[in-house]
């Protein structure tokens, strides 16, 4: 797909503008930003008590506003031209410093990663995609769409469905699909609340051992000692990572039994990880949710 040119730091107004029609013309949704490289605040309909146009859209009140104006950041980016040249919107390019776009509205997610250790993190991690260097770290861009969300990690933020990413150049390399290590990464992840009590408790029912992987090529010794490993490295995220690390654990030890006849006691071990998530603060239904996405990743026998 082709892709417009990368910005230039030093651009005019009629450049940002000439800028946005050409992502539009590539079906990347377009919108100005203001000095501080923010979306404009709404207008004076919008902004109103109550607004005029039902606060839309938003997170809590989905739903389209008929305001020609460039209202509800993200959710004003367009690939009309009419609209982006539109005279409600002039005073708006006449004083944009740059341009963003809607990474959901053209089919994609952002993964913006905010610092060195993020970027280190995602080269670790992730499969390997489009990237676009930015002024402290990168966006990996991916093909697909999922709920946005920030702070997932240490330094980094999803920008997908409803999120704007500042457009900094087509970056290098091929698009890669969304990834299920990426989608594991939204959702709330609660620290353990002070008093050591838990936000949910998960008590494990069935411990993994023999007589539930009857069809294992590994020693027992082998499979429980990479589970307790496993476990450990879920427990040690007392802060914030602990359901994603749930996933690579799950997807880590369902890979070692790939080639086994089976049966392999995954679910047993499957509950054990998810207990472990849920003991420094991950909500349960949120844990389970990342390890089945870690356990089916591999395609072993379970």
């Amino acid at each position: 797909m082709h892709q417009p040119a990368p910005p230039r730091r030093d651009l005019p107004a009629r450049d940002h503008l000439r800028t946005a029609l050409e992502l539009a013309q590539v079906g990347m949704p377009a919108l100005p930003l203001r000095k501080g490289k923010v979306p404009f605040g709404n207008c004076r309909t919008c902004a109103g008590r109550p607004p005029a146009c039902g606060g839309r859209p938003n997170m809590k009140t989905p739903g389209p506003c008929q305001c020609p104006s460039v209202c509800h950041a993200w959710a004003a980016a367009t690939t009309d031209p009419t609209v982006l040249t539109s005279p409600a919107w002039a005073p708006a390019w006449r004083q944009a410093v740059a341009v963003a776009y809607h990474p959901g509205g053209a089919g994609l997610t952002v993964v913006d990663l905010d610092n060195p250790r993020a970027v280190a993190w995602a080269h670790q991690t992730l499969p390997a995609t489009r990237t676009v260097p930015t002024t402290r770290g990168e966006h990996w861009i991916y093909r697909g769409t999922m709920p946005s969300a920030n702070k997932v990690r240490p330094g980094v933020d999803i920008k997908s469905r409803m999120a704007y990413a500042r457009w900094l150049g087509p970056g290098t390399g091929p698009l890669a699909d969304l990834p299920s290590t990426v989608r594991a990464l939204v959702g709330r992840e609660e620290t353990t609340p002070a008093g050591g009590a838990v936000v949910s408790s998960s008590p494990v029912r069935t411990e993994w051992d023999r007589t539930v992987a009857t069809g294992c090529r590994h020693t027992e010794r082998y499979v429980r000692t990479g589970l307790q490993r496993g476990l450990d490295m879920v427990r040690s995220q007392t802060e914030s990572g602990a359901a994603s690390q749930a996933f690579g654990v799950a997807r880590f030890l369902a890979a070692q039994h790939t080639k086994c006849p089976g049966p392999c006691g995954l679910d047993a071990i499957g509950r054990q990880i998810i207990a472990a998530a849920v003991s420094v603060g991950v909500p349960e239904a949120y844990a389970e949710r990342a390890v089945t996405n870690g356990l089916q990743g591999v395609g072993a026998a379970t």
